[in-house]
C-alpha cells in the first residue's frame, strides 16, 4: 500500500470523520477543509484548512501536495423539503470542488453521490446526478459511489423495512430498482471509500449499491 497524500471535504460529517480516522490509522496524511467553528470536530492527527467549502478561493492555494481529493459534502439528513438546499450546497460544493481540483492537478477524485433513478426525493438524486455530470466533464480520474440510505449509528430506523427489500429483491418487477436502491452499512461505505482512496482509477469507476455491500 503506498502512503497517500488525502484532501476531504466533508471531513466534520457523519461519515467524513470516520473516514478521516480510517485514513490516518492506515497512515495515510490527511488535510480536511472545515470552518473555523468546525475545526475541533475533526480528528487528532487531520491538518485541518480552514476555508468555505461553497468558495474555491478559499482553499485552493492548500489542496497540494494531495493526490486524492475526496468530497463528502451535502446536506445532513436529505428529505424533500432541503430541494433548494441541495442546489445551493450539495451542487454549489461540487461547482466549487471540481475545478479547483483540476487546478492543482489532483489525480483522482472521489465522490460520494446516491443511487439514482430512484421512485422518491427526486430533487435529491437529480443534483447528485448533475454533480456526477460536472466530474465527468472535468476529465478527472474519478470513483463515484452511488449508496441510497446508510444504516449506522443514529439512521438505524430503515432496519424495519429489510424484510420488504428482501421481497421486491426477488421479485421480478420491482429486483432492479430494489437493489440499485438498497441499504448499505456505514462500515461498508467506509471500507469502500478507503479501497477508493487507495486504489486509485484510471478513468471513471462508479460503485452502485451491490458493489459497496462486497466492502465488509
Amino acid at each position: 500500500m503506498t502512503k497517500q497524500n488525502i484532501f476531504l471535504a466533508g471531513g466534520t460529517g457523519y461519515m467524513g470523520a470516520r473516514l478521516i480516522a480510517a485514513l490516518l490509522q492506515r497512515g495515510h496524511n490527511v488535510r480536511a477543509l472545515a470552518r473555523e467553528e468546525s475545526e475541533q470536530k475533526l480528528p487528532a492527527g487531520c491538518t485541518p484548512i480552514i476555508g468555505n467549502a461553497l468558495d474555491k478561493n478559499s482553499y485552493l492555494n492548500q489542496i497540494q501536495p494531495a493526490e486524492t481529493f475526496v468530497h463528502l459534502v451535502g446536506v445532513s439528513h436529505p428529505n424533500p423539503s432541503k430541494a433548494e438546499q441541495f442546489r445551493t450546497i450539495d451542487l454549489a460544493s461540487v461547482q466549487n470542488s471540481v475545478p479547483a481540483a483540476v487546478a492543482a492537478g489532483i489525480k483522482h477524485f472521489v465522490y460520494v453521490s446516491v443511487a439514482h433513478p430512484a421512485p422518491v426525493m427526486k430533487a435529491y438524486w437529480q443534483t447528485r446526478a448533475e454533480c456526477e455530470a460536472i466530474i465527468l466533464a472535468s476529465g478527472l480520474n474519478a470513483t463515484i459511489l452511488r449508496p441510497w440510505y446508510v444504516l449506522g449509528p443514529g439512521h438505524r430506523w430503515p432496519y424495519v423495512l429489510a424484510p420488504m427489500y428482501w421481497l421486491f429483491e426477488r421479485l421480478p418487477a420491482t429486483r432492479e430498482t430494489a437493489q440499485r436502491c438498497g441499504l448499505v452499512t456505514l462500515t461498508q461505505m467506509i471500507n469502500a471509500l478507503v479501497n477508493a482512496v487507495e486504489n486509485p482509477m484510471q478513468g471513471i469507476r462508479i460503485l452502485e449499491v451491490t458493489q459497496i455491500r462486497q466492502f465488509k
